[in-house]
């Protein structure tokens, strides 16, 4: 037992004295040293800043720019970190050096989920990342397309309606808890939209659970994408449950392209794919097909169902906003039939709320990460190619320079809806802009817009919900929000006879 321990001692010193010599090897070795990087506060050996990384990110972030300034830089192990958390710097990334910051950095999680840097999200910058892009933006998400797949999301906002109206009376408030709701409400309208079916089915909800436990798993910073040493013997066992995430949500994408693939009679997103496979099959590769669906999946998901989560809380703590956006849309859609997409653009007011929840609680407070191509300058120091940049939106979404009373929730403050002169960027900027933004705004609009219209909603005691975060990439709330709601009038004209 003893000639064990002492083994297993010489063969922990062993392996700290070669990641040791990796990492200085990479710092003495590596042209930075007479460069001007962005100010840093002083690092350890090995892992750099990462002992710096509390949760909530973004929050750790802001502090330490208000000490270092609006552009720094930190080590997260062996890879370089800049972050930038001033408008005027972030401006000259997506214009300047838009070209240069369009690529995405090799993060592992990418090679199993973005089927090995193949997919719209982490592809490289070039022809094929344009490809995907230009099919995304003409053929998946323009305008045309969306309006054809309206009602889909009519239909799911119903059934989420309806529900809420079986379990509440018309007289009397009940509780009711609405994380789980807009869960299964933005999961179900996605697959309708990429299957042409309902995603009530025992696969769908399995599949739907790999979604979830994919976010968690991105949302725990693997060491390995950091110091190398880790990944060799995958520390952690990350990329083996990466693995095992991987092929149960491949081999449920499979089916779907293999059913669809029979029976060729429906019109979904996945149809239209294949249509695109039978012109151009080395092209369109099933694994290229499923990329693009797990983009869709992992992107449409959980974002929007975070945003009307966040928009219901802040319309509950804020009751004459909520006063006032019933108001206007009794006057401009009334109680005699339910909202419609094709009304979300003269409802000005509740435009407003959604934009000013996008601005308090982005679902994606850091951005997707850059990475430069190339050498480049950024607010005058250098910033070497392959350094990962993070963009801190939410810091810049509650910067007083930039907002009057930036903290407060105040929807008055984009006049008839539209964010004119500010620095408001929920889907990203530039060339890697989220091309899913116009689904999200239907999907969120069309959503808080109907819950608004068929009920009244109140907290469920007199004290302020609370709005403390929780762990995730999207920014969810610490605790599942729940409140009281009361059904309206135009309610008993949707039920059922």
């Amino acid at each position: 037992m003893e000639a064990s321990f002492q083994s297993l001692s010489l063969l922990s010193c062993f392996l700290l004295l070669i990641i040791s010599l990796i990492y200085l090897s990479s710092v003495l070795l590596t042209p930075n040293r007479h460069r001007k990087l962005p100010p840093s506060p002083p690092s350890l050996p090995i892992i750099g800043h990462l002992h710096l990384l509390k949760p909530p990110l973004h929050r750790t972030l802001r502090r330490l720019s208000q000490s270092l300034g609006p552009i720094f830089s930190l080590r997260f192990g062996s890879r370089l970190v800049v972050v930038v958390s001033s408008p005027s710097v972030v401006e000259e990334c997506f214009t300047k050096n838009d070209v240069v910051l369009a690529n995405r950095p090799m993060f592992l999680s990418g090679k199993y989920f973005a089927y090995n840097y193949t997919s719209v999200v982490a592809t490289p910058y070039g022809d094929h990342w344009r490809n995907q892009r230009r099919l995304m933006s003409l053929e998946i998400f323009s305008a045309s397309r969306l309006n054809g797949s309206s009602p889909v999301r009519q239909a799911e906002i119903k059934l989420v309606l309806l529900n809420l109206c079986c379990k509440n009376s018309f007289d009397s408030f009940s509780k009711v808890e609405l994380k789980s709701k807009f869960s299964h409400l933005s999961f179900n309208i996605v697959m309708r939209m990429i299957t042409g079916f309902t995603a009530n089915t025992k696969e769908a909800e399995e599949f739907r659970d790999l979604v979830r436990e994919a976010f968690k798993l991105s949302d725990v910073a693997n060491p390995g994408d950091f110091i190398p040493a880790l990944r060799w013997i995958d520390f952690g066992g990350y990329e083996k449950k990466l693995q095992r995430i991987h092929g149960k949500m491949d081999a449920f994408l499979q089916g779907l392209i293999d059913e669809h693939r029979r029976d060729k009679s429906n019109d979904s997103m996945i149809d239209h794919l294949l249509l695109l496979q039978e012109s151009q099959p080395e092209y369109y590769t099933d694994e290229i097909i499923k990329g693009l669906l797990m983009a869709i999946i992992l992107a449409g998901t959980d974002t929007s169902a975070v945003t009307m989560e966040w928009a219901m809380t802040l319309l509950v703590n804020h009751p004459h906003v909520l006063e006032k956006a019933r108001a206007e849309l009794d006057a401009y859609v009334g109680q005699d039939c339910l909202i419609d997409e094709s009304d979300l653009s003269k409802l000005n007011y509740l435009k407003a709320i959604i934009l000013e929840t996008f601005r308090l609680f982005p679902a994606a407070p850091l951005l997707v990460p850059r990475t430069p191509s190339s050498d480049c300058t950024i607010g005058g120091f250098d910033v070497p190619r392959d350094t990962i940049l993070l963009v801190n939106a939410w810091a810049i979404h509650r910067d007083p320079k930039v907002w009057d009373d930036p903290t407060s929730f105040n929807p008055e403050r984009f006049k008839n809806g539209e964010a004119i002169g500010h620095m408001l960027m929920p889907f990203g900027m530039g060339r890697r802009v989220c091309p899913g933004s116009s689904l999200a705004q239907r999907v969120v609009g069309l959503g808080i817009g109907s819950l608004i219209q068929c009920f009244e909603w109140e907290r469920v005691s007199e004290e302020a919900v609370d709005l403390s975060e929780g762990k995730g990439l999207t920014m969810p709330k610490l605790e599942p929000l729940e409140v009281t709601c009361k059904a309206r009038d135009i309610m008993k004209k949707i039920l059922p006879k």
